[in-house]
């Protein structure tokens, strides 16, 4: 029963990893369908807080939510077959390009796919942001999260890290104030 559930991990996010452009903001959309919906291997809330740690921690979101995923299903194993799934396609994709792009890079047929790709790209990244907003409590603490971390990145170029450690300072004393009046 391991083996075959590791076989599904690996497979799953062999699959996510070669057929979504655009990096890992594009690839939740599909890893939530996948490991929420059709494999049930997680739930809603998981996917939630797991794509809050992977933002937050060092290197990327998509193989950072692989690598959790995979090791709340299976472990170790599950973390091993998960991540190596979901960056072996790009690997493999990146090092045939490679040999071949100088080649066809200049090429306005090839010019005009990967602007209908970075279009498409950006579809991605609307609809996980969408699917994530979804998800979210709407409150007036949300919205001035969401506002100022905006602000924040867009605006000012703090460095991420810093604005995701002040958006959970910001949540942690909140949540302190709103139990302490709850409890009044």
């Amino acid at each position: 029963m391991k083996k075959s559930k590791l076989l599904a991990l690996f497979l799953t996010f062999f699959k996510i990893g070669a057929f979504t452009f655009g990096g890992g903001y594009a690839m939740i959309p599909l890893i939530s369908r996948e490991t929420v919906e059709k494999y049930k291997w997680i739930s809603d809330e998981d996917i939630l807080d797991i794509v809050a740690i992977a933002e937050s921690t060092p290197g990327p979101i998509a193989i950072n939510t692989a690598t959790f995923i995979g090791y709340k299903v299976c472990g170790f194993w599950g973390a091993f077959c998960a991540t190596m799934g979901v960056v072996l396609p790009s690997f493999l994709i990146i090092l045939g390009i490679s040999f071949v792009l100088k080649e066809f890079k200049e090429l306005q047929a090839v010019q005009f796919a990967f602007n209908g790709i970075r279009a498409g790209v950006v579809a991605l990244i609307i609809k996980a942001l969408w699917t994530m907003y979804k998800k979210c409590p709407k409150n007036i603490c949300s919205y001035i999260v969401i506002a100022a971390a905006f602000v924040a990145t867009a605006f000012l170029n703090l460095p991420i890290l810093a604005v995701i450690i002040g958006c959970a300072v910001f949540g942690l004393v909140y949540s302190i104030l709103i139990s302490r009046r709850v409890k009044k």
